[in-house]
């Protein structure tokens, strides 16, 4: 189920980075801020949330844990 969420969240986002609807939208935000440019920022700081919800629920466990040095690299030995 877990990954079927987190599945869905990935393709929305997705999805929304086409932002085809504010192609033709000359307004602006804040009077000085153009709706496309906006819009970037605003689903830049989503992505960046989404990048941190795939680490925290997605993160690959086994590529954490390490091998123990052996004694002989240690000492820099043959």
């Amino acid at each position: 189920m877990k990954k079927l969420l987190l599945f869905i969240l990935i393709a929305a986002v997705y999805v929304l980075h086409q932002d085809y609807w504010n192609w033709k939208n000359a307004g602006l935000v804040f009077g000085f801020l153009p709706v496309g440019l906006a819009y970037h920022a605003a689903y830049s700081i989503l992505a960046t949330l989404m990048m941190a919800v795939l680490v925290k629920c997605a993160w690959p466990e086994h590529l954490e844990q390490t091998e123990p040095e052996d004694d002989d690299k240690k000492k820099g030995g043959k």
